[in-house]
């Protein structure tokens, strides 16, 4: 089963806030390491003149397709939201696995796995669970940490963006007050408090582009006038790493960084826009965005295509999607060398390898939002962002400041040669000015508010050219670091050799936060032995033909929800064991319409109403239900009663010849370990 099934909104309440209660955390995210902001910080930042309160978002991708993920991503520390792009091809089939992130990042994933209404569903249900929690008071969120934005993302040509169904996908994320009064009406009686909640309705009016790598410039142009001027968006171009040029390229990535394996086709080149294009169109629609009153900027950068050379992906994909460390440096001589030739004139979004180490320099550059996709997909998932702002917070503390304005203006020291370079540099300066400017450097050393000293029109030209200064900075820094370099990433996570089974593992926990999904859990059996019996049928009934034993020694077991798997690789890539826990652990249905169309995978689903489990083996399905202590037995071939304490003594019914009831004791504890244990699992809030 590769296709993603949204979950109940209903259900997906029950189980945050029981899970929160219970578990102490949410969607398998422990609250231990929610990021939830610092009252003593001001991160916040504006994106097309709205406020947000950090700069920090998770990139349009597997972390903002479903309403989890967005709640996920919150609770890390984000708040501005790229939502994963929809285009009118809604229905395509998507290699898997799709994901390769042993050492740098790879994938062939390009797209939403969601039709396009569920995507609009997914983001609004996203954005209401999370004003939920906002109001619940059930997290210690600061005062100054609150305000999200979603920025919506559509491609990949301008037919499919004119289409009818992409249209009103934009325009019900303009207004979607009929959504979300369909969700309104799904908020448990339980937690009716909330259906009084004044929820967004304009979830967004900004959009970041996503083109297909080749598309013409003309092309990218026409889909953002036709997006200014049909739908009035504040609108970001997504441009491709490409517009270095093939030499500059292939210097960094092969020969500086040492990436020799690693070939950019030269059709990349020659169908992608040159820097030449680039200029122009961008200078065209910023004109063009000034005039309607309107948004208008860059994001560096897309992913990089370059030739499928490794044996992850299936054979048919000939080339793959580079992201990841190495894009980093790229994305950061395509921010100077725009830079250069328009200064500070447009925004930057930002989003090519952001780490923990490298985030509070992306801070320092004026970069808005800054976004994250592959780092978020390694070990720890979600969680890995709280240490973004450790780093962040340790240097604005060393510097003596509390917001971001100011944190750029000291991060690299260049403030004092930024007031030289807008005129107003020591001696070159007299009468008001000259206070001012030196006001200026007395609070830069003994601290203060320097936009209250400098005055607004003074300190926005002040903050402008430190970000270009800081950039050119960073980018020394960066160009030659060796922490991008192939010696550094060409190390996959280690394996032990072993094969998983569907019981018992490392436990090692990683499968779990590595899923963008959150389709991993822990299944709550506990470790012990179970005897199972085998039944041969004879002329007076049922008899023992032998016993064996199924021995459990872990705490916990690993387990995978169905619905929310796509079947990406990516747990695979770090289990310390092979096989993939998303294949070989017990898997779950959220309904028997799922259980019954995806008879090519084993698992498991329980009819919570009837007290009945369905069961697949090996491709032959099976059937418990519980009443009381009589239990019923059904399979491919037999179909026997008896008592769940005494099955030896009371066991009867129909059958061919020989009945296990191994595969009846695994359904008993898949049952016992949702149902009967209080699991605020998926699986147990599914009607």
């Amino acid at each position: 089963m590769a296709e993603l099934i949204p979950h109940p909104f209903g259900s997906l309440i029950k189980r945050m806030f029981t899970e929160l209660e219970t578990e102490q955390s949410i969607f398998d995210f422990p609250e231990k390491k929610f990021f939830c902001g610092l009252s003593g910080k001001d991160y916040s930042v504006k994106f097309h003149g709205k406020n947000s309160s950090s700069s920090l978002g998770p990139a349009s991708g597997p972390q903002t397709q479903m309403a989890q993920n967005i709640v996920l991503s919150w609770l890390g520390g984000s708040r501005i939201m790229e939502l994963k792009t929809v285009q009118i091809l809604d229905e395509l089939e998507i290699p898997r696995p799709c994901i390769d992130m042993q050492t740098v990042g790879y994938n062939v994933e390009w797209s939403q796995e969601l039709r396009i209404e569920q995507s609009l569903h997914e983001y609004v249900k996203g954005a209401m669970l999370i004003e939920i929690l906002q109001a619940s008071g059930k997290l210690d969120l600061a005062q100054n940490f609150g305000d999200v934005l979603y920025d919506m993302s559509v491609g990949y040509d301008l037919a499919g963006i004119q289409s009818d169904k992409v249209r009103r996908f934009i325009e019900s994320m303009l207004d979607a007050t009929e959504v979300v009064e369909h969700y309104r009406k799904q908020i448990p009686d339980q937690f009716r408090q909330f259906r009084k909640l004044d929820f967004q309705t304009k979830l967004s009016d900004t959009l970041t582009l996503s083109t297909f790598h080749g598309c013409p410039p003309e092309e990218i142009e026409k889909i953002i006038d036709y997006l200014f001027r049909e739908h009035g968006l504040n609108c970001i171009i997504k441009l491709n790493p490409t517009l270095l040029g093939k030499e500059r390229v292939h210097n960094l990535l092969n020969e500086i960084m040492g990436y020799t394996d690693v070939h950019v086709p030269d059709e990349a080149f020659e169908n992608d826009a040159s820097w030449e294009q680039a200029q122009g169109f961008v200078e065209r629609l910023g004109k063009t965005a000034k005039t309607l009153g309107l948004g208008f900027g860059v994001k560096f950068n897309n992913t990089l295509i370059v030739e499928n050379h490794r044996d992850f992906f299936p054979d048919s994909e000939k080339v793959m999607y580079l992201s990841g460390t190495p894009l980093h440096v790229l994305g950061i001589n395509l921010v100077q060398q725009f830079r250069e030739k328009f200064g500070d004139q447009f925004p930057i979004s930002f989003s090519a390898g952001i780490d923990k180490t490298n985030f509070a320099d992306a801070v320092a550059l004026g970069l808005t939002p800054i976004t994250v996709c592959s780092d978020l997909l390694k070990v720890g998932g979600y969680s890995r962002s709280s240490a973004y702002y450790k780093e962040l917070n340790s240097r604005m503390d060393k510097l003596g400041v509390n917001d971001i304005e100011s944190y750029i203006l000291k991060a690299y020291g260049n403030a004092e040669q930024a007031l030289e370079n807008i005129g107003l540099g020591v001696g070159n300066v007299s009468g008001p000015e000259a206070k001012i400017a030196d006001a200026c450097r007395k609070t830069l050393v003994n601290g203060g508010e320097l936009r209250k000293v400098s005055g607004n029109e003074l300190f926005s030209r002040w903050l402008s050219e430190t970000t270009l200064l800081n950039t050119k900075t960073y980018l020394d820094e960066v160009r030659t670091n060796a922490r991008y370099g192939l010696e550094k990433n060409s190390n996959p996570p280690r394996k032990v050799g072993t094969m998983l089974e569907l019981f018992d593992c490392l436990t090692c926990d990683k499968c779990i936060p590595v899923c963008p999904n959150d389709a991993n859990f822990a299944l709550k059996i506990p470790p012990g032995i179970t005897e199972i019996l085998e039944f041969e049928k004879n002329k007076s009934g049922w008899s023992v033909k032998s016993r064996d034993t199924l021995k459990l020694e872990k705490k916990y077991q690993i387990a995978n929800f169905a619905d929310f798997c796509n079947e990406c690789g990516n747990c695979d890539i770090f289990c310390p064991e092979d096989g993939g826990p998303y294949l070989l652990k017990p898997r779950f249905f959220g309904s028997m319409e799922s259980f019954q169309t995806f008879t090519n995978r084993d698992g498991f689903f329980l009819e919570h109403s009837t007290e009945t489990v369905f069961g697949r083996f090996d491709g032959k399905e099976y059937r418990v239900t519980f009443t009381g202590k009589s239990v019923n037995y059904s399979g491919p071939d037999f179909d026997i009663k008896f008592s769940k304490d005494d099955p030896e003594n009371t066991i009867y019914g129909e059958g061919k010849s020989r009945v296990s009831l191994l595969n009846y004791e695994i359904m008993q504890m898949m049952k016992t370990a949702i149902s009967d244990t209080g699991s605020g699992s998926y699986v147990s809030v599914t009607q």
